[in-house]
């Protein structure tokens, strides 16, 4: 009989939850993770569901996400605490079929509830199934450390940083050609800032809480967290560059085309055009 401890999904966010708290980026109980998953991936490990699942309404309504599954850090829960009690940790729950609810069928052992930005994650997998054609699976949202420094002495425009980044390592314009989407500081865990968030993931796989953080969006938890790992690397970059008295010489716009062009991709215009953003 299989355990569902032993899922590829929970060994999966056991993972990356330690991967990024190792990381530093999620300090206490800072960050979250959801992870879309098909009815034929959690019916095996049915006789782990609890009786009597717990039902709470949300927030927003999530008509999009009806009867689908998710795999959902808890509220509060400390991301190094993950692997040592994931019964504890994580939760397991399925939007009702009016999407207006969900149940919690396993996990969060001790009570409680999933992640405060459920709402948000909700908005934005709902505006990424649609974007991916149901290919993006994950949420991943992140304090990532020199990310979040930078919005403090960069121009808060979407396409210069995104720009900024591209030239930051050659292999940003590869991984996310999309850019980074920006929305404004918002109080977070409310269905403004998801609202906003979701707007900007219609377009882009990366988006920046200033201040605050970074929320990305992908196929499977490996490649979100490398999404939020590469852009987390060149803004290490750039600040280091910029201590050091700014950029002298960068990829030139010609050469950001030529690199598309070999790796396939289609960068974003609006970053292709756009100029550094000035720095404080």
């Amino acid at each position: 009989m299989q355990n569902i401890l032993n899922a590829w999904f929970v060994q999966g966010m056991v993972k990356a939850t330690s991967d990024m708290w190792l990381k530093g980026w999620d300090e206490r109980n800072g960050g979250n993770v959801s992870l879309r998953l098909l009815d034929e991936e959690v019916q095996p490990f049915a006789q782990d569901f609890y009786r009597e699942p717990r039902t709470v309404e949300l927030t927003q309504p999530a008509p999009g996400l009806a009867n689908c599954w998710f795999l959902v850090t808890g509220s509060g829960k400390f991301f190094r605490n993950v692997q040592l009690d994931p019964t504890d940790s994580l939760v397991l729950l399925r939007v009702s079929d009016d999407g207006r609810a969900y149940s919690i069928y396993w996990g969060l052992s001790n009570g409680g509830l999933p992640t405060s930005e459920l709402a948000s994650h909700f908005q934005s997998h709902s505006v990424r199934m649609k974007a991916t054609n149901g290919g993006d699976r994950v949420i991943m949202h992140c304090h990532a450390t020199n990310f979040m420094s930078l919005s403090y002495v960069v121009d808060l425009n979407a396409a210069s940083f995104t720009r900024l980044l591209w030239e930051g390592s050659t292999e940003c314009l590869v991984v996310f050609p999309d850019g980074v989407g920006i929305v404004p500081w918002m109080v977070p865990g409310t269905d403004g800032i998801g609202d906003k968030t979701a707007e900007q993931m219609a377009s882009h796989s990366l988006v920046m809480w200033p201040f605050h953080g970074i929320f990305g969006a992908g196929p499977t938890l490996d490649e979100t967290f490398g999404l939020i790992d590469t852009a987390e690397k060149s803004s290490e970059v750039v600040v280091k560059v910029l201590s050091m008295g700014g950029m002298k010489q960068s990829i030139t716009t010609p050469e950001l085309i030529a690199l598309g062009e070999r790796f396939g991709v289609k960068p974003w215009q609006a970053a292709l055009e756009a100029s550094h953003p000035h720095v404080a």
